[in-house]
């Protein structure tokens, strides 16, 4: 049987299909993060982007996002390497570290509602969405202790 393509070829050798199946739908990286400016520390919220579908945990405009969200930022082999806010569980930083997917990841386990099931996604824990929120001193009230 053959090896998965994340195990055999380098992020930069994906095909634009392989790359985009690697996301398992958590919608980590859709919380706004906050960063403190003296330390460097991220800290995520509960609040999701503006275009961000809590329900579905997905984009709701994802071929315009970059469009209409200023700050969205696109992965690339490239950054995957160099974001310091990829949650532990992303399968690009996972894959960019030479490590393999967890099993509750759609292509490792063969459903798209795994990573919900395991509690690895954000799905019913969004408390707030960028529209809702006044001012940035408001994001401090959905601050996670933790890493979602």
């Amino acid at each position: 049987m053959a090896r998965p393509f994340w195990k055999t070829k380098p992020l930069e050798e994906m095909t634009g299909t392989e790359w985009e199946s690697l996301c398992d739908g958590c919608g980590k990286c859709c919380l706004s993060k906050l960063e403190d400016e003296d330390t460097g520390d991220i800290y995520f919220t509960s609040v999701g982007c503006r275009l961000f579908d809590a329900g579905a945990c997905r984009c709701s405009d994802y071929e315009n996002r970059q469009a209409r969200v200023s700050d969205c930022v696109r992965l690339t082999p490239g950054n995957v390497r160099t974001i310091p806010w990829l949650p532990s569980t992303c399968a690009y930083r996972l894959v960019a570290e030479g490590r393999d997917l967890a099993w509750w990841h759609p292509l490792v386990s063969g459903d798209p509602d795994t990573v919900h099931r395991a509690g690895i996604s954000v799905r019913g824990r969004v408390t707030a969405s960028e529209n809702d929120l006044a001012d940035a001193e408001d994001y401090l009230d959905h601050m996670l202790a933790e890493e979602p």
